[in-house]
């Protein structure tokens, strides 16, 4: 029977940090919104409601339209 070796949670997450570097993987941390806050929610309102009626904003809207609309477009 074999035993397992019980490391602790740091030495077990370095140990897959290193394998995955040297298959040639980089670390990237970001830090993004957190969309469930009601802060998020508030504010993706306020700034949907600033372009709902922007003519420049339907006019991109069109054109994106357009290109998701061609052959070859990835959706």
């Amino acid at each position: 029977m074999t035993t397992r070796r019980i490391q602790s949670p740091g030495a077990h997450v370095q140990r897959y940090r290193d394998r995955m570097r040297a298959r040639g993987f980089r670390l990237l941390q970001i830090w993004v919104p957190d969309t469930r806050s009601p802060e998020f929610a508030e504010e993706y309102r306020r700034q949907s409601l600033l372009v709902a009626n922007d003519p420049a904003e339907r006019a991109l809207m069109d054109e994106l339209e357009a290109l998701a609309d061609t052959e070859g477009w990835i959706a």
